[in-house]
């Protein structure tokens, strides 16, 4: 192992541990306090719920961990959106499920809450896995109403997709297990099947203070709305559970008894794994990102017994296709290339960019695997399509267009892995948020962005100093370098892979070793709706 390896090794190191020290801090929600209060009242946490619902020894992904994060400041901020969304196994079967968290503003709704529930019923739609709601929320955050209440992308989109999922014949079940109130009333009823914990839950349209302010009726929570009202009386809930354990266990009964699903086929052998060391990744993986490595490296360190069959493998290198397997999956894999290389006259070319013949390439493999039926994993590290006259008169838009009309209208599932750089349009034609990945997920050396860093700022910076002399300052040198400064600064901490995870941009943020799984449970995932409508490239310029 050369310096550079081993620099970059202690990098990569160091930016997982600060990842994982970052999880630890989220996990605590709304703080010890406040997960003791929880406790006080008999109650488990959500984390604590959904890790009691979950069997034992199998592997399990997070999705939006870091959503909220450093949003909402002025509110006291909203951990993990104040809902916990985890994929995992409940009595042997793949299940995701969506946790209040009440150490977060009592559970409350905040805009980035409804935007994690929605993502969270569209993975269950999309693979059409049983979906589990443990509920307990306090309602919409009234201060933030107007953003999370009346359009299409709000709240109440929440119970449209419960009874799109109910005629789909997907499995949702709802556990109320504190409270439950005003419309969100409906999203247990609305599920397949409700249960209700006796004294700590409770399910009403309006509370009783409201109920007293609004027609004058005197009248106690629990007898209102409490698990004896809704099992004995009103007939809302199904099952009336003694605690937080006795509910869970019924939930584990009842998904033991679902029977099993209409597979997709994707093609799966015993999984073996990697014959190059995956903690090598740390090493090949360079420090900054303009810096040149070989993706294939890379590649041979994710796949089954590090075995890779390139397609067109001398054409168009700027992006690598091929086949391979992941957790015994077979999988096509298209991979953007940061190795500086040679064309057929000699020219150099540079990695990361897509050129006319490697958007070519891409676009043909993407038809092959979805003829073939086999999944696709995207490895992004794209700085963008190639400029300048040379590849404008060579049909650069074209044969982008050719790429983006493929991943648009693929119809087998992609994975998208932000390795490094996801600038422009080069996030679109590598199958970025916006083209429907089932999953998407970056590591710690992601930056997504319109453009690289320091060509933005020096960008922005015109900009700004021609404003400034406008108004009649002088830009010396060291207000330049200032100005510089101050945007590169901003620039960087909005193309982190935290800032784009805190808005839901990409579903996580990983340890690169943990890829081979993200990729498993999502294929797994996949697998359970099988492909209904056939791929159709539509109408392209040749």
């Amino acid at each position: 192992m050369d310096i550079k390896f081993n620099k970059n090794e202690d990098h990569n190191k160091l930016s997982v541990s600060d990842l994982k020290k970052k999880l630890i801090k989220v996990k605590l929600g709304g703080g010890l306090k406040r997960i003791e209060k929880i406790h006080g009242k008999g109650k488990l946490t959500a984390r604590e719920r959904i890790d009691y619902l979950f069997d034992k020894n199998k592997d399990a992904i997070e999705i939006g961990a870091f959503v909220g994060d450093k949003m909402y400041k002025e509110h006291g901020g909203c951990p993990s959106g104040g809902v916990i969304v985890k994929i995992g196994y409940i009595s042997g079967k793949q299940c995701i499920v969506v946790a209040n968290d009440a150490t977060v503003k009592a559970g409350a709704w905040f805009p980035i809450t409804s935007k994690k529930n929605l993502r969270a019923q569209e993975i269950a739609m999309e693979n059409r896995l049983p979906i589990i709601y443990l509920v307990d929320s306090a309602g919409v955050y009234l201060p933030l109403q107007d953003e999370v209440f009346p359009d299409k992308e709000h709240f109440g989109k929440i119970f449209r997709n419960n009874a799109k999922m109910s005629s789909m014949g997907i499995t949702q079940i709802s556990a109320v297990m504190g409270s439950c109130v005003a419309g969100g009333a409906y999203l247990p009823i609305m599920s397949d099947e409700a249960l209700i914990v006796d004294k700590t839950g409770s399910i009403f349209l309006a509370g009783s203070y409201l109920v007293k302010a609004a027609i004058g009726e005197s009248i106690d929570n629990e007898t209102l709305g409490g698990a004896t009202t809704h099992c004995e009386i009103s007939g809302v809930t199904d099952y009336k559970s003694k605690d937080d354990k006795d509910c869970l266990d019924t939930i584990k009964n009842i998904v033991d008894k679902i029977g099993d699903f209409n597979k997709a086929g994707y093609n799966k052998k015993e999984a073996i794994p990697p014959k190059k060391n995956p903690e090598e990744i740390y090493g090949i993986l360079p420090k900054s990102r303009s810096e040149q490595y070989d993706m294939n490296e890379i590649i041979h360190r994710l796949v089954d017994n590090s075995e890779f069959e390139p397609y067109k493998e001398h054409y168009g290198e700027s992006i690598i296709c091929g086949y391979a397997r992941i957790e015994g999956w077979a999988v096509g894999i298209v991979a953007n290339q940061r190795q500086v290389i040679k064309n057929k006259k000699g020219e150099m070319q540079f990695g990361g960019v897509i050129y006319s013949d490697s958007a070519d390439k891409a676009t043909r493999f993407i038809a092959n695997c979805n003829q073939k039926k086999i999944p696709l994993v995207f490895l992004q590290d794209v700085t963008g399509f190639m400029v300048g006259s040379k590849s404008e008169h060579g049909g650069i838009i074209k044969d982008g267009a050719k790429l983006v009309n493929a991943v648009a209208n693929s119809v087998v599932p992609k994975f998208t892995v932000v390795v490094g750089n996801s600038y422009g349009a080069g996030n679109y034609a590598m199958c970025g948020k916006a083209f429907d990945p089932r999953l998407i997920f970056a590591w710690p050396s992601a930056r997504l962005a319109v453009m690289g860093g320091a060509q933005a700022a020096k960008v922005l910076a015109q900009i700004e100093e021609a404003t400034l002399k406008r108004k009649g300052e002088e830009i010396t040198t060291e207000r330049h370098n200032e100005i510089l400064k101050s945007i590169e600064q901003k620039y960087d901490e909005q193309t982190s892979p935290y800032y784009a995870a805190a808005r839901l941009w990409t579903d996580a943020v990983i340890d690169p070793l943990e890829t081979r799984t993200w990729i498993n449970m999502g294929i797994e995932a996949a697998n359970h709706a099988p492909i209904e409508t056939p791929f159709n490239l539509g109408v392209i310029q040749v």
